[in-house]
């Protein structure tokens, strides 16, 4: 999938707008990982070589419309301005007279970040108002935050319905990468998947099934399928709305003769606070326990049939690694991903952080900035960011 690149075009002298993805963690007030600002350097340091004045975009969390204090973006432009050991100014302002005027004052090179663009509610409604008044800063669109490429948003494909608009090199980086996938991949191609919620990837999963030769599932998501195919699962978190939906996927699977796992033995305990973790089959879960992690059969048992695998996408951990006596199976899943001389992407902010907790990072073909974005583009879906960007050849 080849898309048409900022290297394309003449950016000297012009205003470029730039949907960056600086949807960072934070803890204590400070920025706990820096991996996608570190990812969008590329692009903004192209843009600035080249003599761009360079406008970012990007949101910061979930503040529904509001301005959150907490989730203002000053300190990523101070993180950036170490990073690119060169000054990005900072605008406490969305829109409005006082951003315009911040851009007509930057010079060919400079930088100016804009307030997180979540801040305005027009920006998840993808409001014509906002994308217009956006597009207004610049003469030329740079879409470069694969990570919100699944969105329809004001600030992702509504700019791009009034300005010309290209991939920057983060977006064409997941693009190859997630190519690899869909497009001829070695096979068996193998989906390990798990998070805590099947509602966040039941359309998904339905897509994934035209893909794969093996879906192994994880998770808090596998408690709904456990509960699906008739065990008790205590009180563990389940979607009991969609256990139909589960049962189909199941037997969509078994239909076309694709291996569709699900744990047969389980880590649980009365709360996450247990240090030690009572593991049982997936039928002998206790009414008052919980699961939190597959058990160390499943764990195994994934090992063994992942190792056959050519190609694997990993997205969502296996339990709650977060506390000790619940990582094991994300661990372990993990190495053994990381272990394989297969093509091996992880999508997912979860799996990534748990990449990086164990430090993996090197040996994993493709790290991608995107959790929902990857996931739907390797199930085939067509993702709103990517599809308002012309192709190479148009």
């Amino acid at each position: 999938m080849k898309k048409r690149s900022i290297e394309t075009v003449d950016v000297r002298g012009k205003r470029v707008v730039v949907r960056v993805d600086f949807n960072v963690p934070f803890a204590d007030g400070s920025i706990s990982d820096d991996s996608r600002i570190r990812e969008s350097l590329p692009t903004i340091r192209y843009l600035s070589k080249h003599g761009a004045k360079t406008i970012l975009i990007s949101h910061l969390g979930r503040p529904k419309g509001k301005v959150v204090e907490s989730l203002r973006l000053e300190p990523v432009a101070t993180r950036l301005t170490q990073l690119l050991e060169t000054t990005v100014q900072s605008s406490q302002d969305l829109t409005g007279p006082n951003v315009q005027h911040r851009v007509t004052s930057l010079k060919d090179g400079q930088i100016l970040l804009l307030e997180n663009s979540r801040f305005d509610p027009g920006e998840e409604a993808n409001s014509p108002e906002l994308a217009q008044s956006l597009a207004g800063l610049g003469d030329i669109f740079v879409l470069d935050a694969f990570g919100a490429a699944h969105r329809a948003h004001a600030s992702t494909t509504g700019i791009a319905s009034y300005l010309p608009t290209y991939a920057g090199f983060l977006m064409v980086k997941e693009l190859n990468a997630l190519t690899r996938i869909t497009q001829r991949p070695a096979r068996p191609l193998a989906a390990v998947l798990g998070g805590a919620k099947v509602s966040d990837k039941l359309t998904v999963l339905d897509g994934l099934l035209d893909h794969v030769n093996l879906l192994l599932i994880g998770g808090g998501m596998a408690n709904t399928f456990l509960l699906a195919a008739g065990f008790e699962v205590g009180s563990s978190l389940v979607e009991p709305d969609l256990l139909d939906q589960a049962s189909r996927l199941v037997e969509k699977a078994s239909a076309r003769d694709i291996d569709l796992l699900i744990p047969d033995d389980v880590a649980t305990g009365l709360s996450l606070d247990d240090d030690h973790p009572t593991v049982v089959s997936a039928e002998r879960v206790q009414p008052d326990h919980a699961i939190y992690d597959i058990g160390p059969r499943t764990i195994q048992q994934y090992i063994d049939r992942v190792r056959n695998a050519q190609t694997v996408f990993w997205n969502g951990p296996m339990g709650v690694f977060e506390r000790p006596a619940f990582a094991t199976g994300t661990e372990r899943i993990a190495s053994a991903v990381a272990a394989l001389d297969a093509y091996t992407v992880v999508g997912g902010g979860d799996s990534l952080a748990a990449i990086s907790k164990y430090r993996l990072q090197d040996r994993i073909d493709h790290l991608s900035t995107g959790g929902g974005a990857s996931l739907e583009f390797v199930a085939g879906q067509t993702l709103p960011g990517v599809a308002v960007i012309l192709d190479e050849s148009a």
